[in-house]
């Protein structure tokens, strides 16, 4: 049976699951599946988180570095994320170069910690103009089974917010705390039909007709949004999604802290 013949199977289960109030694992529209936080587990790393989002699994490693700024933020330190999508996580993983689903996830990630300007990265310049620090965020997927936007982003939160800098190793003072500004959260929502779902099961991610990322931070402030796949939102339904990521921010944010 050809998969997308399997695909509208699963769509047409999944509708009719929806239409009467239910979803294919029995959570609310809102629901997230169990999250679980490690942190501190890399010793090589100068932080690091690994998270679980019901069957999805990310590991995130931060290492830092001196080198140049940029030269349009002489006075600021850089950030780097890359996401790999590891060919055990799923059968449609590939190794090689990063695809665009990999560039397309770290990305997001990338965007919701810099727009919500969680690290201050003036307190991670050396010297002005010639030295700052350099942060590596690095994402793999260990599993997969849906939100991976999500999952690796709550990781590389937990790995950020328990992240030392190695100032001693490098010659720089003694060792301190990544500065921190805020704490943001980002929610995943997905459209299928008429219903909006957060934290969408594999199942539900392969049906979706749309998906609407968003970043908040700790005092209700709208940070960053990203919106996928082919399908539309109403202006209604982003607004929606919007008021229930403020919703789920809070109970999501003393999960992850």
């Amino acid at each position: 049976m050809g998969e997308e013949v399997i695909s509208q199977i699963k769509r047409g289960h999944i509708h009719k699951l929806l239409t009467m109030g239910r979803r294919v694992d029995g959570r609310g529209a809102e629901e997230y599946r169990p999250i679980v936080v490690e942190t501190g587990l890399i010793e090589s790393a100068q932080g690091s988180a690994r998270v679980k989002v019901g069957g999805t699994e990310v590991v995130v490693g931060v290492k830092m570095d001196v080198g140049s700024p940029f030269a349009d933020t002489p006075d600021r330190g850089v950030l780097t994320t890359n996401a790999e999508l590891i060919p055990l996580a799923s059968p449609t993983f590939e190794s090689g170069p990063p695809d665009p689903a990999a560039i397309e996830l770290a990305r997001v990630i990338d965007r919701g910690i810099r727009e919500s300007e969680m690290i201050d990265l003036q307190k991670l310049c050396i010297k002005h103009g010639e030295e700052v620090w350099i942060n590596f965020v690095d994402i793999y997927v260990i599993d997969y089974d849906g939100n991976l936007f999500d999952a690796c982003f709550y990781g590389a939160v937990a790995a950020l917010r328990n992240t030392v800098v190695p100032a001693a190793e490098h010659g720089k003072g003694d060792d301190y705390p990544m500065p921190l500004r805020h704490f943001p959260i980002q929610t995943t929502a997905v459209k299928i039909e008429n219903s909006i779902l957060f934290d969408p099961a594999l199942d539900e991610e392969k049906v979706a007709d749309a998906r609407l990322t968003v970043t908040t931070d700790e005092n209700g402030d709208l940070r960053a949004m990203q919106k996928g796949l082919t399908g539309a939102f109403t202006l209604d339904e982003v607004k929606s999604i919007m008021s229930a990521s403020l919703r789920l921010s809070k109970d999501l944010r003393e999960i992850i802290g």
